[in-house]
């Protein structure tokens, strides 16, 4: 797994699947997108504005990158 934000874009996202592979965008509300790849599964979930409702450092155990750009 892993998790990179971006601070200029309040952009999250959440890779829980490391392999390359096709996948498809789903959006599910206004500032969740989901990817989607083999079989379905969920490969890494968006969310953009992610300060309105993520805390970062609430994410514990898990390690995160600031990408600043």
């Amino acid at each position: 797994m892993n998790i990179v934000y971006n601070d200029k874009t309040d952009l999250l996202y959440i890779r829980l699947d490391d392999r390359k592979q096709d996948v498809i965008n789903r959006r599910v509300s206004e500032d969740i997108v989901l990817d989607i790849g083999e079989n379905d599964r969920i490969i890494g979930i968006e969310i953009l504005d992610a300060s309105r409702h993520v805390t970062l450092d609430k994410l514990l155990p898990v390690k995160y990158e600031v990408v600043k750009t």
